[in-house]
């Protein structure tokens, strides 16, 4: 029996995303041997190159061992590229041509992976639709963010979307779902009987999510000014991330079923207020090193007197009979302190305290990245003679606990959804919507000067501000016990 051909089409190859991300996830995948038969992989762009440039251009992104590289020259050897404008339905009645060429006859399907800059994605998507659709196999569209930059400018591109493709065949893809620690999430909540009966507000005091980078724009800022910390981090990973936190148990493990669930969780919340957040933008650090020595506005691409924030925490509250009460923090931003992300689950004081005050909160901390791990904050009897309470954890941190696994990157998982039609880790149009009806208003009066962020330095924590303000909320920091990834 003869087999399909699968079409994995790159539009926007000759881009960064493309060499630095797309390119180097594909011959992971590639050389792990999971992907169907016959998989071939087609850039496409207004770029005149050759496959062996492309090659050039993406390897040193491209992790391959020396007893790999035939391997890698046969990945080469599936690449093809086509020349062709974004606009003319002449080039993309040529990259048809290309596809049909490949798959000789048999039944074809196809993947568009639109890496694209918004400024063409309404003629790219048109002409894909008009040209390039398969006849005989299926076809699925991945789409980047910025799905839209608020809830008007959302709608209008899920509308051109739906007027073209099926719900079913466009993949919005947000990295973050497809990360070990988040794809865990419902496995640690609904396979343990032991977080059933404390997962709501009697026994949990608040959740905070953070998401923290150690680095500036790094001459990005231009790019970074049209959306500013909210719309790149809060409004989609963080907001995730929350949604898989407080999420009721779905009837099934089937994507439709999560979906909804993800859904009802975002429909509960209201639109956010300017007194919900604490917004601010780094500054320069005059006893810095290198790139600290310079602020937000230092930075030449950025639009003199900005006042996009490149810090922001903000308080979401769900209005259900689980969750009334429970602030859910949500905190992001550069120029920090450190690297990380982390769901962190804080539970109630213990009531009637006999160890007199010694005893601090439990908590849960999902840490996302960097060092995979779940632990739990305890308390114990310090060894010895002593009675006194002693924090400490158990701790599940993945390289100690599974040494010789590979966890494959977010992009890998996400694409080989695509290829299997799992829509899971994928975010829906009625998810999408509600996302940026929660934050379009607040989104806006910033947008109108109704607010200014405030300074901090940059390789701090942010503004004391923002401390104050978690603080106000009700989450307590002992600040008496670190965990450390490298316990052995």
């Amino acid at each position: 029996m003869e087999e399909n051909s699968t079409n994995f089409i790159v539009m926007g190859a000759s881009g960064d995303l493309a060499k630095k991300k797309i390119y180097p996830t594909l011959w992971n995948i590639y050389k792990s041997g999971v992907l169907p038969p016959d998989t071939r992989f087609i850039g496409y762009a207004r770029s005149a190159l050759t496959v062996p440039q492309l090659r050039e251009k993406s390897e040193p992104y491209i992790k391959a061992k020396d007893d790999e590289k035939a391997k890698l020259d046969s990945f080469f050897a599936a690449n093809d590229y086509v020349k062709g404008s974004y606009t003319e339905a002449e080039a993309f009645t040529a990259l048809n041509d290309a596809l049909l060429k490949i798959e000789k006859g048999r039944k074809g399907n196809r993947l568009f992976y639109l890496a694209l800059p918004p400024s063409v994605f309404d003629s790219v998507t048109k002409l894909i639709k008009t040209q390039c659709m398969s006849k005989t196999g299926w076809n699925r569209i991945i789409v980047e963010k910025p799905f839209g930059k608020d809830s008007e400018s959302s709608a209008k591109l899920s509308k051109h979307l739906s007027s073209l493709f099926t719900e079913e065949e466009i993949y919005r893809i947000d990295h973050y779902l497809g990360k070990e620690m988040v794809q865990n999430l419902l496995v640690l909540r609904f396979a343990n009987a032991i977080f059933q009966p404390i997962w709501n507000r009697d026994n949990i005091a608040n959740v905070v999510i953070t998401f923290k980078e150690p680095f500036g724009t790094k001459g990005r800022g231009g790019y970074f000014d049209e959306f500013g910390i909210i719309r790149d981090v809060m409004q989609n990973h963080l907001l995730q991330l929350m949604c898989l936190t407080a999420m009721e148990k779905p009837p099934t493990s089937d994507p439709e079923d999560i979906r909804n669930e993800k859904v009802k969780v975002l429909k509960a919340i209201r639109p956010l207020e300017l007194s919900d957040v604490v917004l601010g933008q780094y500054a320069g650090d005059p006893e810095g090193e290198g790139e600290a020595k310079e602020g937000y506005l230092d930075d030449e691409t950025v639009p003199k007197g900005s006042r996009t924030p490149t810090y922001a925490v903000a308080v979401l509250r769900i209005n259900n009979e689980r969750w009334e009460g429970v602030p859910f923090i949500l905190k992001c931003g550069k120029a920090l302190n450190e690297r990380k992300a982390e769901i962190r689950v804080q539970f109630k004081d213990v009531p009637g305290d006999i160890f007199h005050g010694k005893a601090k909160r439990n908590e849960l901390v999902i840490r996302v990245q960097p060092n995979e791990a779940m632990y739990t904050k305890v308390m114990t009897k310090k060894p010895g003679m002593s009675f006194d309470p002693l924090e400490t954890e158990l701790d599940l941190t993945y390289k100690l606990r599974f040494k010789d696994v590979y966890l494959p990157d977010a992009y890998e998982r996400l694409i080989l959804d695509v290829f299997g039609g799992s829509q899971m880790h994928f975010v829906r149009s009625d998810e999408l919507a509600e996302a940026w009806r929660i934050f379009t208003p607040l989104l806006h009066k910033i947008e109108e000067g109704k607010v200014s962020p405030i300074q901090y330095k940059f390789g701090t924590r942010g503004p004391p501000e923002a401390d104050k303000f978690i603080e106000e909320l009700g989450f307590v920091y002992s600040g008496t016990y670190q965990w450390l990834p490298s316990h052995q």
